[in-house]
């Protein structure tokens, strides 16, 4: 299933702020993020609605967050880096917490978007140890660290497989979204650093 991304704004729009760019790639991440449960669901892997499913979404788009922030590291300066990374920690906080009763069925306003925030700033020191490259992407620790926390989160039966699938495949496809992606949306108004068309993911 392809997944259709806006990478680019139109021309004369004039410079996007750092939280209309972080609203872009909040969508994004929700999209792959429910892609990569479909991939998984139909390579046999049991991801079952309710607190697995939650766990999975909040896991995955805290590592599109933290690779985000790698990205926007060498792309923007600091000052417009801690605002686009603080603007899409949000939301993407607020993504979960509108979607909670698809979810996780969480009657409590709020609940669920305070415990992404949480897992996020936990997130950020767990990933701080692994390295980002420009041309690889995340490094094989980053990846692999991805994969354990979504090995908890599965039954025991797909344990013998589940970080082999993120390392291999629900990582390296994220990461090449996220990356077209961010490429277009962060270059100066009027400046394509790639031809301009809608990214389809998946294809």
């Amino acid at each position: 299933m392809a997944i259709r991304i806006r990478s680019h704004f139109h021309r004369g729009a004039g410079e996007r702020s750092m939280p209309e760019l972080a609203s872009v790639i909040a969508m994004l991440g929700w999209k792959l993020s429910q892609e990569a449960i479909r991939r998984m669901r139909a390579a046999q892997f049991d991801i079952d609605m309710g607190r697995q499913y939650f766990d999975f979404v909040c896991e995955f788009l805290a590592f599109m967050l933290h690779a985000a922030d790698r990205i926007a590291y060498r792309t923007l300066d600091a000052d417009k880096r801690l605002t686009f990374t603080t603007a899409l920690a949000l939301k993407l906080a607020d993504v979960v917490e509108e979607n909670r009763d698809m979810l996780i069925a969480e009657p409590e306003p709020g609940r669920s978007r305070s415990h992404f925030i949480a897992l996020a700033n936990e997130r950020g020191a767990d990933y701080a140890d692994f390295a980002y490259d420009e041309k690889e992407g995340p490094d094989f620790g980053f990846r692999r660290f991805f994969g354990s926390r979504l090995l908890e989160i599965v039954p025991e039966k797909d344990h013998s497989w589940v970080i082999d699938q993120i390392m291999e495949i629900e990582a390296p496809e994220a990461i090449k979204a996220l990356e077209s992606t961010l490429t277009g949306l962060f270059a100066p108004p009027g400046e394509e650093r790639r031809p301009r068309r809608e990214h389809n993911v998946g294809e």
